[in-house]
């Protein structure tokens, strides 16, 4: 049996999608990744393995392969291990989900079965275009619910997972803090610089135009001071330019 599990990997600052391939058929027991993953992936092997035992699942005996697709995509880290664990139990034809929806698994598993939280969730999720929900850890529950249009089920174990999915449990209610917060109270304002006439111009047309700036002048001249009150001057960001920053 193949079992398809998606996820994805982040590059510095960009997400792609994985699709991962989980194929478990007669053979010698072996455990292999492939699809260029890096060091700390490839040493999910034995997270994953741990994990299991740890959940009351069973690691099959047999030759086990995990393709992590596009294999010309270079994958890093630990964000793959969740949806490879769950990968080989549904291969392994100890889970069986059927109910139509479409998830991505993005979480690092301890040796304990814990999942925990990993850097570069929001660019991963903004990847996943064709997820309806996505499986991460509480940790990351806040961040990945910033993007809006996908359902976040926050974890804290596989086991969690497996009985959630299996219908035996339902999903865990986690509540997940908001990272939003309204500017409280009066920051920095230009009002308050005397002088400087001709840098409070240039931060004024700057920030009017959307012009880059460069501030040279020696220590104590006063740039931070004016830095700190651009902020001021300029509006609120949009959504779409809040997730791109």
């Amino acid at each position: 049996m193949i079992a398809v599990v998606v996820s994805a990997s982040v590059c510095g600052v960009a997400g792609s999608a994985v699709s991962l391939e989980v194929p478990v058929g007669p053979g010698l027991p072996s455990y292999t990744i492939v699809g260029l993953p890096d060091t700390a992936c490839r040493e999910s092997r034995d997270r994953v393995r741990a994990a299991l035992l740890t959940s009351g699942l069973v690691f099959p005996n047999t030759r086990l392969t995990i393709n992590l697709a596009p294999s010309e995509v270079p994958k890093l880290g630990t964000g793959l291990d969740l949806a490879m664990a769950v990968g080989v139990v549904i291969a392994s034809k100890q889970l069986v989900v059927a109910d139509g929806v479409v998830r991505g698994f993005l979480g690092e598993l301890g040796l304990d079965g814990a999942v925990r939280p990993i850097r570069g969730v929001l660019p991963m999720l903004c990847a996943m275009e064709q997820v309806d929900e996505v499986i991460v850890a509480a940790d990351n529950a806040a961040e990945a619910s910033l993007l809006g249009n996908v359902r976040v089920r926050p974890v804290r174990t596989l086991a969690e997972v497996v009985k959630a999915l299996a219908g035996v449990d339902p999903w865990p209610d986690v509540d997940i803090p908001s990272r939003l917060s309204e500017r409280s109270g009066r920051g920095p304002d230009l009002s308050e610089v005397h002088g400087q006439p001709l840098a409070r111009l240039a931060l004024e047309v700057a920030a009017a135009g959307g012009h880059h700036l460069l501030m040279v002048g020696a220590p104590g001249a006063g740039k931070t001071m004016l830095a700190e009150r651009v902020v001021g001057l300029l509006d609120d960001l949009t959504d779409a330019q809040a997730l791109e920053v």
